[in-house]
């Protein structure tokens, strides 16, 4: 496989990316492939998400003697008066990463992905979510002369397949919040009726009702916690994970799990399916029961969920205790980044570093600052200029011709 002809070309149209299912589910088999990197994930994210607000598709694939052995979905998209490269989901939080062969040369092919995503792809910054720090694309990143790193976070995963009994798992966890395993569903069963049900596209209706009351639990907690992704107040996410509940099809890429307390919703969860682990990705809970924790207590029935069907569990990104808690300490740390793929790319970047440094320096400091934003102000009014006189010359051109014709 290393010494196989590779060939590289970026997808940039939606009936060849549909093409790709076949040999992408192949891949995505083969390469024991984490959810976000899912034919269907990204399908419905360029149908709900990324399609709608304009984005142009920009999916790398590599194939080795006609074999498909990388793919990297990205989109490209204007923001302000740049281009934006990212990966293709439903932006919420979700890794980076690229689908490989398990005996290609990752490392080669990984290169060449970057090299393509910088160099074809006519973006003018490209933004990576989450990666890990001990990984190939880390270094690429690393080597480019211009890039911002965002914040080191962990990321969580339960090795549940490795697991042969689940008493004897559960005995090792010690306790959460002062509570064994068990602790909080018998606390909470004294309130009334405890009732859990993992829901199938059977229930398509109501899949529809409880993402909507998810979501509004969700922005209600977001509130009163102060943190606010764009993500969540998008009914184009709403839409997108509907779609990948209520999909039909012979293996499931999501689940909604719910638990109800005499008859009414008391928190819901909803995961992501890969081939041998499952993602959390958005729970919501009533507000009024919160001393009952029903947000840890949905977290411990889909672990003992993933137990029984095989999976390890990825909790995603964050340090919250019941992540530390479940997987005994297994984490990793991921990054984010940005990097300037053109010369204008740069101006984005200066801007976004002048800005945010401007706010930390003293009164005294900040001449130098603005000085500096002065010149980055007189690149953005001439890129502007340009695209102005280009714009004008182009009608003039058309008058023109009109005119020719009659």
């Amino acid at each position: 496989m290393r010494n196989a002809n590779l060939r590289v070309e970026v997808i940039r149209d939606a009936e060849r990316f549909l093409a790709l299912r076949t040999d992408w589910e192949d891949l995505w088999t083969r390469s024991n492939g984490q959810y976000h990197e899912s034919f269907l994930v990204c399908w419905q994210s360029w149908l709900n998400i990324a399609k709608p607000r304009g984005s142009q598709l920009r999916c790398i694939v590599a194939y080795a003697d006609f074999r498909l052995v990388m793919i990297w979905p990205l989109a490209v998209s204007a923001r302000g008066l740049w281009r934006v490269l990212r990966p293709l989901g439903p932006e919420a939080a979700e890794y980076t990463s690229i689908l490989i062969e398990p005996d290609a040369d990752n490392q080669a092919l990984t290169r060449l992905a970057w090299r393509t995503a910088t160099k074809q792809c006519g973006a003018d910054v490209v933004r990576l979510p989450y990666f890990g720090i001990q990984t190939e694309m880390y270094d690429l990143v690393s080597k480019e002369r211009y890039h911002i790193f965002g914040d080191a976070h962990p990321a969580s995963v339960a090795r549940l397949s490795k697991e042969s009994d689940w008493a004897a798992y559960a005995g090792s966890l010690g306790t959460l919040s002062g509570k064994k395993p068990g602790a909080l569903e018998r606390r909470l069963a004294k309130q009334g009726t405890v009732n859990v049900r993992v829901l199938t596209p059977l229930d398509a209706e109501e899949n529809a009702r409880l993402v909507e009351w998810t979501l509004l639990r969700k922005r209600e907690w977001a509130s009163r916690v102060d943190k606010k992704g764009a993500w969540l107040y998008s009914s184009s996410y709403f839409d997108f994970l509907v779609a990948l509940l209520n999909t039909h099809e012979s293996r499931p890429i999501a689940r909604l799990c719910l638990i109800t307390l005499n008859g009414e919703p008391l928190v819901t969860t909803i995961i992501g399916i890969g081939q041998s682990s499952i993602k959390g990705i958005i729970t919501g809970f009533d507000e009024r029961f919160a001393k009952f924790s029903p947000g840890q207590l949905v977290v411990e029935y889909m672990v003992k969920w993933a137990f029984d069907n095989h999976f390890d569990f990825d909790f995603g990104v964050g340090a919250e205790s019941f992540k530390a808690y479940w997987s005994r300490g297994n984490t990793v740390t991921v990054a984010s980044a940005q990097i300037a793929a053109t010369t204008w790319g740069r101006v984005a970047l200066n801007v976004k570093e002048l800005v945010e440094k401007d706010g930390k320096r003293p009164m005294r400091m900040r001449r130098t600052t603005l000085e500096r934003f002065g010149a980055l102000q007189t690149a953005v009014l001439d890129k502007l200029s340009r695209q102005t006189v280009d714009a004008t010359e182009d009608a003039s051109s058309t008058r023109t011709r009109d005119r020719e014709r009659c």
